[in-house]
């Protein structure tokens, strides 16, 4: 692991993003103290922190080395809104390595985790689609299990901020779609809360896409970053029909999400929904992070998805 650079402040290597985060959210705090957070992790987890890794939004994330060397990533969450690192950490410990990065130490209180170091991302694979789709929903299914103590959010409480997030979003950005595409996205969103039953909620990883899902290496993948939510799995297929707009409005988006129903024993049409929902959210958040690109074709995509279905429902 190559040195860290001492005369420099932890603090100094954030990402803009994760700065920008921190002052919004009044965590003036949190980037005062970063410099000593990490002295104090290194002294109590014996870890020797190196190099910050580029490209986090919402945490400071350093190579790392064990005691005897041993290979690891110091993740530090910004501190947001009421769970802070709770739900990652809590995901990541009922997983306990399948189909996740393991978490070899963590502090809740401090949103700090110590994980496994892990390789390129699938994304940098340039695997071809349908080899992608079935890595990341086999990754998924990995997940799945009953979770019912855990105290994460249920389905219904995702489905119920959705619906709050895009309308006021859309207003907020000058209505950048249709307000036919911000009525389906609200209507799934709505239908998949009323959906919600506790006796099939599982875990699920909550944004499940190929940046997201890092190689091992000794072969395989591992997914980074859980929200961690107890919801119906067809909500982690919904996010994987967010992802690739040109192949929504290029490819055959109902074949999609019944390839992704066929592989993991799910229901297509709430994966559809969970896609219709999810898609708008995202675009609407790309766009007002300044990813016009991505959030404008995340956008077209919704356009076509009104429509619902080519299905009898």
């Amino acid at each position: 692991m190559p040195p860290a650079d001492r005369s420099t402040p932890w603090r100094g290597s954030l990402e803009p993003a994760v700065v920008s985060k921190a002052l919004r959210a009044g965590a003036q705090w949190w980037l005062d103290s970063l410099d000593c957070l990490v002295r104090d992790l290194e002294r109590e987890w014996g870890i020797a922190v190196g190099r910050p890794l580029a490209g986090g939004t919402e945490a400071f994330v350093a190579e790392a080395a064990g005691p005897l060397g041993e290979p690891a990533v110091l993740k530090l969450v910004l501190p947001q809104g009421d769970h802070g690192a709770r739900d990652e950490i809590t995901t990541l410990r009922l997983a306990a390595g399948d189909g996740c990065v393991c978490l070899l130490a963590a502090d809740v209180d401090r949103g700090a985790l110590l994980l496994e170091r892990l390789g390129p991302s699938l994304a940098e694979h340039q695997l071809p689609f349908w080899e992608r789709q079935a890595a990341l929903a086999d990754l998924a299914a990995s997940i799945w299990r009953p979770a019912p103590d855990s105290g994460l959010r249920t389905g219904a409480e995702k489905a119920r901020w959705l619906v709050d997030f895009i309308e006021a979003r859309w207003s907020e950005l000058g209505e950048p779609c249709s307000r036919e595409a911000i009525g389906y996205a609200v209507a799934c969103a709505e239908r998949r809360a009323r959906a919600h039953t506790d006796t099939r909620a599982v875990l699920v990883h909550g944004d499940v896409h190929a940046w997201n899902a890092l190689s091992r290496p000794g072969g395989g993948f591992a997914l980074v970053d859980p929200d961690g939510l107890l919801a119906e799995p067809e909500y982690d297929l919904g996010v994987l029909l967010r992802e690739d707009p040109d192949e929504f409005l290029t490819g055959d988006p109902w074949h999609w999400a019944e390839w992704l129903a066929g592989r993991t024993g799910t229901d297509p049409a709430a994966i559809w929904e969970w896609g219709a929902a999810e898609r708008v959210s995202t675009g609407l958040l790309l766009l007002a992070v300044g990813l016009t690109d991505v959030g404008r074709g995340m956008l077209d995509a919704a356009e076509r998805a009104t429509s619902g279905p080519p299905v009898s429902r």
